[in-house]
């Protein structure tokens, strides 16, 4: 059994990164036609590679490239596919310096895009899509992000079903850590990350939101993965009860790095870098005031 560390510790980040004095900021870029915040916008390679270096310039630390969308009801594709996609776009971002991490639930990719200069594996299913995936992970000594996952997105909102949802996910979370260390992972190399809008309804994502000290506790760094998901679009659903498209949840995604960072997470996950930038900073400067 993992023992858990103190919260500043998990606010430090995983063994094989840099370390910054504040939380981190994951630019996403999807290389996919389908995903639900900008699939298409980048599926060309040049286009997801002039995206990764645009969002480096508006601030983020490192870029999170994915060939596979993971919205609710999405189908798998193929191992060829994903690989057509992902390997061009890590091996030319990480070649101009960009600190690159793998999207991805399949071990080969994961392989290969560390191959190609990838330094974290961000896997949204924490190694269980693929069994071959920890054991990977742990012979390229790479970190690895153990996302919070109860299935794959083709049915997973009929997953989302909990008792008491803080109580579960952290101790599915915890599992999940444990699997990976039993598998030859570090623990000083693991990230965690509460996998809001995976199996979960509007309602566990703001549960887990307001207890994101809870799962701190875990003693290992926290990544939050908010950005224009649907729980947000419902809290700015109009009069009508329409959200807003996802490309206009922005600002409301910065309110939520501001809070996770003010919470002591390790990282936020966002498609718009620039407010979440500035949200971070502000955040930091509170916190050395405080």
């Amino acid at each position: 059994m993992v023992t858990s560390m103190n919260t500043a510790q998990a606010r430090t980040g995983p063994r094989g990164l840099p370390e910054w004095d504040r939380c981190a900021v994951m630019g996403v870029v999807n290389v996919t036609p389908d995903s639900f915040s900008d699939g298409g916008r980048f599926f060309d390679p040049e286009l997801a590679v002039k995206h990764g270096l645009d969002l480096v310039a508006q601030g983020a630390d490192l870029v999170d490239v994915g060939g596979e969308s993971t919205r609710p009801g999405a189908r798998r594709v193929d191992e060829a596919e994903e690989l057509r996609r992902v390997i061009p776009v890590v091996r030319e971002l990480a070649a101009t310096g960009v600190l690159v991490s793998v999207d991805t639930m399949r071990a080969t990719v994961a392989e290969q895009a560390v191959a190609a200069g990838a330094r974290l594996v961000n896997d949204v299913s924490g190694g269980l899509a693929d069994p071959a995936m920890i054991p990977a992970v742990a012979a390229t000594g790479m970190p690895f992000v153990v996302m919070h996952w109860r299935g794959q997105s083709i049915d997973m909102n009929n997953r989302a079903v909990y008792d008491d949802v803080l109580g579960e996910v952290v101790a599915e979370l915890r599992d999940g850590l444990d699997r990976a260390v039993a598998g030859g992972i570090a623990p000083e190399r693991i990230v965690l990350d509460p996998g809001l809008g995976f199996a979960k309804g509007a309602e566990h994502d703001l549960t887990l939101l307001a207890h994101l000290p809870q799962l701190s506790a875990l003693g290992r760094p926290l990544l939050v993965a908010a950005s224009r998901k649907r729980f947000l679009g419902r809290i700015l659903a109009g009069a009508a009860g329409d959200p807003p498209p996802a490309r206009e949840r922005d600002a409301a995604t910065a309110a939520v790095t501001a809070i996770a960072a003010r919470e002591g997470a390790w990282a936020v996950r966002v498609h718009e870098v620039h407010a979440s930038a500035d949200a971070v900073r502000v955040a930091r400067a509170i916190e050395a005031a405080a």
